[in-house]
């Protein structure tokens, strides 16, 4: 098991802190406008843009993937299988992946170092509760020591 605390019969509690951590990085890129002009500006615009597809990409796979098996909360729903296909062959966690991603792509289109701050708060938080799942799905499925020995946490390839 972890030593990371579970905030809730099924983590409720991370999910809660997931919420207020993605809103204060909403607000954080929100804050009115960069004070960058010209092609700085224009790259930290496409450069968000393309992250921020991608992690929108990534994400949407992951909700796809899983399928009856998606629950809010970190803590497996009951009957559901351990899924290894799709995304999930290559990372582990791709919603929070895809989240992580697309944080930072709102920081950087809007040129706002407080939410790229933030992204790397909301990361580093991520990095935790996926720590937590994973003492619940080790728990639970006799595989998943060796399914996280060939997948990544978050991005394919990278983490």
């Amino acid at each position: 098991m972890t030593r990371l605390p579970s905030l809730g019969p099924r983590g409720e509690g991370w999910v809660l802190l997931q919420f207020v951590l993605l809103g204060l990085v909403a607000l954080a890129g929100g804050r009115g406008g960069s004070q960058l002009d010209g092609p700085v500006t224009w790259a930290l615009v496409l450069g968000g843009l393309i992250l921020g597809a991608g992690g929108a990409v990534l994400s949407a796979r992951g909700l796809r993937d899983l399928g009856r098996n998606l629950t809010p909360v970190p803590y497996p729903r009951d009957g559901a299988e351990l899924v290894e296909t799709g995304v999930y062959g290559r990372v582990r966690h791709p919603i929070y992946g895809g989240l992580i991603a697309m944080a930072v792509a709102w920081g950087l289109m809007n040129a706002s170092l407080l939410a790229l701050l933030l992204a790397a708060v909301l990361a580093l938080f991520f990095d935790l509760k996926s720590r937590r799942e994973e003492a619940w799905l080790q728990a639970r499925y006799i595989g998943y020591a060796e399914y996280t020995q060939r997948t990544h946490r978050f991005f394919p390839r990278l983490y």
